[in-house]
């Protein structure tokens, strides 16, 4: 049985990278009412296992990780008014431009589709050593060690206790 967690970090940072360049592009060529993230995310994976990039369980596996970063920064935006950049808690000029487009561009799009999975976003919303992520600050689950991602990359071990359980840095209205 393969597992994400398994493979090398830069190969399926890669996938992930283009399964949402795979989404983003779904919507921007069509219409609103007649493409969903699910939708969006079925033809990420199968063209990713179609191209041989990765297996349909590696592909399943990235399209959760892409569902839950996704989730995260779509709840920030319903939630707040303030800038993307504060949600990431990152400066922008330091962040690949393209990276944060697709993810604006993606999370903008999927809001009310993803206010439907709310009840599940406790689960959704937590992040583990091995894991890929998108852009943004992961904060320690063990001991609340802050880990800023400037662009995709795999989750290693928190590099101050060890664990490997981390959830999204809550916006507290300033950077720290």
């Amino acid at each position: 049985m393969s597992s994400t967690k398994n493979q090398p970090a830069s190969r399926l940072v890669n996938v992930y990278n283009q399964m949402m360049a795979s989404i983003r592009q779904v919507f921007d060529e069509t219409d609103t009412s007649d493409s969903s993230l699910q939708q969006a995310l079925d033809a990420a994976k199968k063209q990713a296992v179609h191209l041989g990039e990765v297996t349909a369980e590696e592909a399943l596996e990235i399209s959760e990780y892409i569902k839950r970063d996704i989730n995260d920064a779509a709840e920030y935006m319903m939630e707040s008014s303030a800038e993307f950049s504060d949600w990431l808690m990152l400066d922008i000029e330091v962040i690949e431009r393209k990276v944060v487009e697709m993810f604006l561009s993606v999370a903008d799009r999927t809001r009310v589709e993803l206010e439907e999975l709310k009840h599940n976003s406790e689960e959704l919303s937590l992040y583990y050593s091995g894991e890929i992520t998108g852009p943004g600050t992961l904060v320690c689950t063990e001991c609340g060690h802050k880990m800023p991602f400037v662009t995709t990359a795999a989750i290693e071990p928190c590099k101050k206790c060890g664990h490997n359980t981390f959830k999204r840095a809550e916006f507290k209205g300033t950077r720290e």
